[in-house]
């Protein structure tokens, strides 16, 4: 495996994590957006949307820019990747988000106003969720919105000719996702971008990583299957136009 892409996915998962992670806390943990938890869900959505975006021009040409475990495990049941090439993802993702939370949490605490009960934008559920949701609703959610996100990645990057339009696609799906499952339990879809700050703020963030981290694995995984059933190797192209047989009817 050529480090190259290695660093790539290290330092994208990074970035991801201190910019995204970081208007999270300022906007739930500082309260920079006041008593607005709406305008809070906004900018942390938009904040990830965005510098998914920006990195999937960036770095998509050197490593597909996963930076999510998630997406790297949909690659690989698609037959897009080797369990090797796979494996080393994983390994670069996860401390590329432990990496990112530690330069964020180390720049927070610079600010005298930082405590650590503000977090570090960990995901949770229960008493950690602004709706109160279990576990089990955790996990069907993460299920749910880490699939849909895999599946147009991998739809939007089936072919080169896309390559100009993905970045917008997977950063508005990025966005949309968080918009909903914000209240819910913080939004993961990505395990690298919860290992890093739960492991930093420790406690509850770390005893509920569990959710965290086999709901986004098992949504990609889903996604992949849909993908593979949807567009079969070889198979030409899906257009709007109706098949033969149904234009014929």
């Amino acid at each position: 495996m050529r480090a190259r892409p290695l660093f790539a996915e290290f330092l994208g998962t990074a970035i991801l994590v201190f910019i995204a992670v970081g208007v999270a806390t300022l906007s739930f943990g500082f309260k920079f957006t006041g008593l607005s938890v709406a305008a809070g869900v906004v900018a942390t959505a938009l904040s990830f949307g965005f510098v998914l975006a920006a990195l999937v021009y960036a770095i998509g040409p050197i490593s597909g820019c996963h930076v999510n475990p998630a997406v790297t495990i949909g690659f690989w049941v698609s037959g897009k990747l080797t369990t090797l090439e796979a494996v080393a993802y994983w390994v670069v993702q996860v401390a590329g988000g432990i990496a990112g939370a530690a330069l964020l949490y180390g720049v927070f605490n610079l600010s005298g106003r930082y405590r650590h009960r503000f977090g570090l934008g960990t995901n949770g559920y229960g008493v950690h969720s602004l709706i109160r949701i279990n576990a089990s609703g955790a996990f069907l959610v993460e299920v749910v919105i880490t699939f849909l996100f895999v599946f147009v990645i991998l739809a939007t990057t089936r072919h080169a000719r896309n390559a100009a339009v993905a970045g917008v696609a997977i950063g508005i799906t990025l966005t949309l996702v968080h918009l909903f499952a914000i209240p819910i339990d913080g939004t993961s879809v990505n395990p690298a971008r919860s290992i890093g700050p739960a492991l930093i703020i420790g406690g509850d963030a770390v005893r509920q990583l569990w959710v965290f981290i086999l709901a986004p694995l098992a949504g990609g995984a889903i996604a992949a299957l849909v993908y593979r059933f949807l567009y079969p190797e070889g198979e030409e192209e899906a257009s709007i136009e109706p098949a033969p047989e149904l234009a014929e009817e």
